[in-house]
């Protein structure tokens, strides 16, 4: 005699792997998209400049300081206990400022930018108290009080530390 023999029942689809792997892909795409326009909508592009005649225009004055600065052989070690600024800076010509001004500028976000009026006491530094920082990466720009010379620096923001400004970093 004849042995029938009966199939097993198919699976239902959504018990398949090759359905699940066809919905994954277009899926994934539109979180993708999801995720990206919540990050374009939260935080806009602060990099883009609106006119870049005065931007060229302050780059060619702030090579002008630098080369100031350089004619000058002039170089700053600014240190933090991190509370209170130091400033010494070193040039074989003497200085007059009796302040400068030391700007903190976040690597990647303008909001956080800090500026500091550093008067000069006796004995030939200058001084002031610390802004409070946020984590990251910073870059010092630091002018006389006339404009006239700027060296800068690079610093990873921390409690205390010692960082040099020349004009060429």
């Amino acid at each position: 005699m004849y042995e029938q023999t009966v199939a097993p029942a198919p699976r239902p689809w959504y018990r398949q792997a090759w359905p699940w792997f066809l919905i994954a892909l277009p899926a994934s795409a539109v979180l993708g998209g999801i995720a990206t326009i919540i990050l374009a909508v939260q935080s806009p592009n602060a990099m883009v400049v609106d006119d870049y005649y005065k931007e060229g225009l302050a780059i060619n004055r702030q090579i002008h300081r630098q080369d100031v600065a350089r004619t000058l052989m002039l170089t700053g070690l600014l240190r933090s206990d991190g509370r209170q600024l130091s400033l010494e800076l070193t040039s074989p010509s003497p200085l007059d400022d009796e302040r400068v001004t030391l700007q903190f500028i976040h690597a990647t976000r303008a909001r956080l930018d800090r500026e500091v009026v550093m008067q000069r006491r006796s004995d030939g530094r200058y001084y002031a108290a610390l802004p409070e920082l946020a984590p990251g990466a910073w870059n010092l720009r630091l002018q006389g009080h006339d404009g006239r010379w700027e060296i800068s620096g690079r610093l990873a923001s921390g409690g205390s530390f010692q960082t040099h400004l020349d004009n060429g970093h």
